[in-house]
């Protein structure tokens, strides 16, 4: 039996946003209603950020290249749950040294963020050194459960030194009801272009 597991976080107007700015909440209007119009249309204002979503190397870098550059194909294929529920701050090199992770590997951090219905200043995040491991052993993605891979780095080295050896950046899981292992991931962006981000549905398929 396949078991389907949508990892993807709901948009709603009372979501998670990162650092609750205002600016980031999502905006739904209804443009045309019934019985009036005799037809329900609505628009939406969302930043390219929010919920689950995937980020594109222009985010951190100037001149970076945009969102279709990332193709769907390397969107769908394996990938790793890994059982970091145990870090309290930062994943570091230490944290993943152990893991046995190696070049191609899409991986998905689980952590205690995925138990946060509410937008944790103190989340846990990918550190530098982190980074710089999987970027080493050209890991091909990597995913969060936070809605940043990084934070209070102000030169953004987490996201910088993962997207200078082309890796695939994923923020704003939701992996509180997946159990570690290995799954297949399929995580389709918004077909964007130009731009520095796009929200994504993502789902995890496991064999049983």
């Amino acid at each position: 039996m396949t078991k389907v597991y949508d990892v993807t976080m709901p948009i709603t107007l009372d979501m998670p946003v990162y650092k609750n700015k205002p600016e980031k909440r999502p905006e739904f209007v209804i443009t045309s209603d019934h019985p009036d119009k005799g037809v329900r249309e609505s628009r939406i204002a969302l930043d390219v950020h929010t919920g689950t979503h995937i980020d594109a190397p222009l985010h951190m870098i100037a001149e970076g290249a945009t969102i279709e550059s990332i193709q769907v194909t390397d969107l769908m294929g394996p990938c790793k749950v890994l059982d970091l529920t145990h870090v309290e701050n930062a994943i570091s090199q230490t944290d993943l040294e152990p893991l046995g992770l190696e070049a191609g590997d899409f991986v998905l951090f689980k952590t205690r963020n995925s138990s946060d219905s509410v937008f944790n200043p103190e989340f846990v995040f990918l550190d530098e050194d982190g980074a710089r491991y999987l970027a080493g052993l050209r890991v091909k993605g990597v995913g969060i459960d936070a809605l940043g891979v990084e934070r209070s780095q102000p030169t953004h080295p987490t996201h910088k030194a993962l997207f200078g050896a082309g890796v695939i950046v994923i923020e704003g899981l939701r992996l509180a009801d997946v159990p570690p292992g290995t799954y297949q991931l399929i995580a389709l962006p918004l077909s964007l272009i130009g731009l520095d981000a796009s929200p994504a549905r993502v789902v995890l398929i496991a064999q049983e």
